[in-house]
């Protein structure tokens, strides 16, 4: 019998509390001889219920038993009278047979900026809006084969104002891609310290799953929000409610032109963009972003139209 695994969460945490959250599965998916045979092999794994799931960071143990799903969360608070260090660090998480770890961004209250992103076609090139691609990308390819969008590393990195921003990918991926996800963000050179926040795949997350996540960041951290996605599924009405339900707190929505653009309305105050370099210089406008990074690490595109911004200044 294979040994069971651990999927442990990066997340975003506060001086005064860190949530680590994660999965137990009953076995280790194996290797397989391709693309195709790993990432079923992935979604197919099998959860573990009831399991003792120890977790650890910064010197805080506590232990609980993972749910019917396998999954498994704990709000974690540092001992009376401390805070939990600001930074990066490893939390670790084990099960009997299996260990793993996870960073966690303890974000200070200086950091300027919170970006919460989508992944597929915003990040990487899925092709949601054509069934056929979408499949593909989804099962047919590895970590190192997707494809990414380019610039958006660069203009993620520039999102900042002297200080690094904290960053929050929110997305309709599957928790079990996690690894995956992960590795293409450390592949393409996006910032350290992404919060990854992934869909449990079932009956009850078919819509509106990335509304409470961002309800819970926007609570839970008190800094200005940038909000990116694509034009190609719902990103723009998502972000769009969760504007109007927080008042003042989002500076800009970015949105690459993923198809599905004729309806303008869609894109009120918003940014649609095709090129990153487009996104980063309306936020450099507003404050968001640092020109000299701008210009170093993303070059002006020829011959591409202007951004469409009718974005309210902060």
């Amino acid at each position: 019998m294979a040994a069971p695994a651990v999927l442990l969460t990066p997340v975003l945490g506060q001086p005064e509390r860190v949530m680590l959250q994660g999965r137990v599965l009953k076995e280790a998916p194996g290797d397989g001889s391709s693309a195709l045979t790993r990432n079923v092999r992935r979604l197919a794994a099998r959860n573990w219920e009831g399991a003792k799931v120890s977790v650890r960071f910064q010197g805080v143990t506590a232990t609980l038993t993972s749910g019917h799903d396998g999954g498994f969360e704990v709000n974690l608070l540092p001992p009376e009278g401390k805070a939990f260090e600001p930074g990066a660090f490893e939390a670790e998480a084990w099960v009997e047979g299996a260990t793993t770890s996870a960073r966690v961004e303890v974000v200070p209250a200086s950091t300027p900026l919170l970006v919460v992103s989508d992944f597929d076609d915003t990040v990487v090139v899925t092709q949601v809006t054509k069934p056929t691609k979408l499949v593909q990308t989804a099962l047919l390819k590895d970590a190192d084969e997707l494809e990414v969008v380019p610039g958006m590393s660069a203009l993620y990195g520039c999102l900042r104002s002297g200080v690094p921003s904290a960053f929050a990918l929110v997305s309709g991926s599957p928790v079990q891609y996690l690894p995956r996800v992960k590795s293409f963000l450390t592949r393409h050179g996006f910032p350290a310290g992404f919060g990854v926040y992934l869909r449990d795949l079932g009956p009850g997350s078919l819509s509106d799953y990335k509304q409470p996540i961002i309800r819970r960041l926007l609570t839970q951290f008190p800094q200005p929000v940038v909000l990116v996605g694509d034009s190609g599924e719902k990103d723009p009405e998502v972000y769009a409610q969760i504007r109007e339900e927080f008042p003042g707190r989002v500076k800009a929505i970015y949105i690459r032109d993923a198809g599905r653009t004729k309806d303008a309305t869609r894109f009120t105050d918003m940014v649609l963009f095709q090129d990153a370099r487009q996104a980063a210089e309306h936020a450099v406008g507003l404050g968001l972003a640092d020109a000299a990074c701008v210009e170093s690490t993303l070059p002006k595109a020829a011959q591409t139209p202007p951004a469409t911004a009718n974005q309210t200044p902060p």
